[in-house]
């Protein structure tokens, strides 16, 4: 009796303490307002993550509700409850959810690699740390506890940014739990001994017949400051992020043998190789991040997806995969692609910095590579070589911060070699003059050079050249109606061998006008927009290159389909020729269940052979299908097919196609198998210039992957080519293998 009577004494003094807490907070009467934000409580413990919410820090933290489907509801009731619970001690922010569901077997949870979980169901934590309703952090994770982050800006989300941290999920007979830990390492935020407001918003999406977004705040279609509209909390008093040393040896050994000769000559090894590499990453303070590599690790481990490579009058575009380039993509960011770091193509050493200190966001680089590749733009097509010399290539990107709403900005990069150098430098600003009036504008100017043998046989300047470019765009946003117009003006000699831009020479305007509306609740469809868009580009001499019309129809409805049909009517110009054009092309994609996903895109209408320079008739379709078994298995196979006619006859016939199998053992670890099969057929009788009848090519590759963090990593792998033509089938003509092994210690 008297211990069930002591016991019962702690209890309510338990209760009294943990309401004079909240009361002292002032949680009970903040609205999460800039003037009265939400109190963020500190714990003194370490919670262990493990997806169970047992720890007594839970009980004093800050709960909260997510209240409000924002999508594809427009700040509705959700159908699901979900709760929040928020803490933070010296060393890490934590995130807890309660994640109710009426019938937990539809949950959809399988094992992912790191930024592999969007299709499931997920809780995710947004954290505006710098409170400039700009940019922000956003880390996801799903009920298997597989993770995605991201830096989140107005534009869309950059998952090239990865972060150590922890999470572990749970599934019961109610629902799910969550549990998520953030070291203060991890994110950049101004240091401070008093307390600090930083901007947030936390989420749980819901993927059922609709993909239901569903978080703690309403958020107002059509406005274009989705920061603005977010709630503040308040403290982190003391909090800093430490030293913030990471220091990653790596090591990578490499084999390669080659065919010599094919199809019959005999293998011999074309290189055989260990490489040490040392990347390292310094906080010089809490917001300004110094990163160097020796001998670093610029290889990527994941195949590029296969394009159609003929018939394509400019250069093709491919994604920055490689680590050291990845990581803060978006402090380089600007309105012109003038800088693409896949034009680097086999660095040897880096250094870079970034960061934001007050108002001031600062991204520099210096990266010297052992090749110089270089596009050569025109005004209706471009050429490119790969020149066998060294370069460096430096880059210095600054934005000023004017309030919340203005952003100025300035750019230069620069990459020299021997005789040859190329150098870009100008200015940009973001005005958000309203929350549904958007304008980025950009000025820019170059000075070029290239090598004496290089110019004579591209046709490019002789001497040393300058150019200039501008570009500006107007949009505005409101919940039913959006509206864009914009300028983009390239002088002939303007070049940005940093970057993408393989077309110069021209003016473009163009603009669109597009309604939106919205279905209501319980609905076959949550959101259809129609737009119309007109485009006119001329040489800077006044001749037309393209006087074009679109159009465009959007359908969101259940099942999470989405529907496009759109067209266009065209006269463009190549090569001296004016061409008039018109086609079609219908778009879905849907997902029946949550384990597939089904997809495609058919096109029927004129096209160019640019190899000809004749008008031509086009069919293509690329259906491509996700399934996955059970909660490790998953299959993507994809296919891209085109046809392309001329009045004498069948010209050619492509077929691309990707197989890849990935088996998930848990979170951290996985084998993939890709194959990529390429097949052209051609009538080489219809082509003005000799070509060979028929070319094909089948890439596989093979990989183990562990990985404890995104730096702390094993891969093991193989890869290969065949290839095969018109005189022998397909026959192997190279292979590899591969190791690497990369280890973060963070001090």
């Amino acid at each position: 009796m008297k211990t069930t009577a002591l016991g019962a004494i702690f209890q309510v003094l338990a209760l009294v303490m943990a309401t004079v807490v909240t009361a002292q907070s002032g949680n009970e009467t903040s609205s999460g307002t800039a003037d009265n934000p939400y109190f963020l409580p500190r714990t003194e413990f370490d919670i262990k993550i493990d997806g169970v919410l047992e720890e007594e820090a839970w009980k004093e933290a800050l709960r909260l509700e997510l209240n409000y489907e924002i999508r594809p509801g427009e700040n509705v009731v959700p159908p699901v409850k979900t709760e929040v619970y928020v803490t933070y001690n010296k060393r890490y922010f934590y995130a807890a959810f309660r994640c109710f569901d009426p019938d937990p077997a539809s949950i959809r949870a399988r094992y992912r690699d790191h930024d592999g979980c969007t299709a499931d169901d997920m809780v995710s934590v947004i954290l505006d740390t710098f409170n400039d309703e700009r940019r922000g952090y956003i880390l996801c994770m799903n009920p298997r506890g597989a993770q995605y982050d991201a830096i989140k800006t107005e534009s869309g989300e950059d998952s090239s940014w990865d972060a150590i941290w922890d999470s572990a999920g749970r599934i019961h007979d109610w629902g799910w739990s969550a549990e998520i830990a953030i070291p203060f390492s991890s994110l950049r935020f101004q240091h401070s001994e008093s307390a600090q407001v930083w901007g947030f918003d936390l989420r749980r999406v819901y993927p059922r017949n609709y993909r239901r977004i569903i978080g703690t705040t309403p958020l107002e279609k059509g406005n274009n400051c989705f920061y603005c509209q977010l709630p503040k909390f308040s403290g982190f008093e003391g909090v800093s992020p430490g030293r913030n040393i990471e220091i990653t040896p790596t090591i990578t050994a490499v084999r390669t043998d080659e065919r010599k000769g094919l199809p019959d000559g005999d293998f011999e090894k074309l290189d055989q190789k260990a490489d040490f590499g040392l990347t390292t990453k310094w906080g010089i303070t809490p917001n300004m991040t110094f990163s160097g590599s020796l001998n670093p690790d610029f290889s990527q481990v994941e195949a590029d997806s296969l394009q159609l490579d003929i018939n394509q009058p400019f250069a093709l575009y491919y994604q920055e995969k490689r680590p050291f380039f990845t990581e803060g993509t978006d402090f380089f960011n600007s309105r012109l692609k003038v800088i693409h770091t896949r034009t680097m193509r086999d660095p040897n050493w880096g250094l870079k910095l970034t960061g934001k200190t007050g108002a001031n966001t600062i991204g520099a680089y210096v990266v010297r590579d052992n090749l110089t590749n270089i596009i050569f733009p025109g005004s209706q097509y471009s050429d490119s070589v790969s020149l066998p010399m060294e370069s460096t290539a430096s880059v210095f990107r600054y934005k000023r911060d004017i309030s919340n709403k203005y952003t100025l900005g300035a750019i230069v990069t620069d990459r020299e070699g021997g005789e040859y150098f190329n150098r870009v430098y100008g200015f940009d600003g973001d005005f958000r003059l309203t929350d549904s009036d958007f304008i980025q504008a950009q000025i820019l100017g170059s000075s070029t050079q290239y090598p004496e043998e290089t110019a004579r046989n591209f046709g490019q300047e002789p001497d040393s050249f300058g150019g200039s470019a501008m570009a500006f765009r107007y949009l505005r946003s409101t919940r039913n109606l959006q509206t864009n117009i914009r300028y983009t003006g390239i002088s002939e000699n303007f070049r940005a061998d940093l970057g993408y831009m393989p077309q110069v020479n021209y003016d473009l305007f163009s603009g669109y006008v597009m309604p939106r509306w919205y279905g209501k609740p319980g609905s076959w469809w949550s959101e259809i927009s129609i737009g119309l868009e007109f485009d006119y580009s001329a040489e800077r001499n006044g001749t037309p290159l393209d006087r074009s019309f679109s159009y465009w129809i959007d359908i969101d409805a259940a099942m999470q389909t989405y529907i496009e049909l759109s067209g266009f009517v065209k006269n463009e110009l190549y090569n001296g020729t004016e061409f008039k054009r018109n086609g079609n092309t219908a778009s879905f994609r849907f997902r029946p269940s949550g384990s597939l996903n089904i997809g495609t895109s058919v096109f029927l209408g004129d096209g160019i052979d640019y190899a000809n320079t004749r008008l031509a008739e086009v069919f293509s379709i690329s259906p491509e299908v996700t399934y996955n078994f059970g909660a490790h298995l998953r299959l993507d196979l994809s296919h891209n097919y085109q046809r392309l006619d001329v009045e004498s006859g069948r010209l050619y016939t492509a077929n691309i196609s990707q197989l890849t199998a990935v088996y998930q053992l848990n979170r951290r670890s996985f084998f993939r198998s890709i194959l990529q099969y390429v097949n052209y057929d051609y009538t080489s009788a219809l082509y003005l210039f000799p070509r060979d009848p028929a070319f094909s090519r089948l890439f596989t590759q093979m990989l183990f992957s562990y990985k404890i963090n995104p730096f702390t990593v094993l891969f093991l792998g193989y890869s290969d080519n065949y290839y095969g033509n018109q005189n022998y089938g397909l026959t192997q003509a190279n292979r590899t293998f591969f190791v690497k092994l990369g280890y973060a210690w963070t001090l």
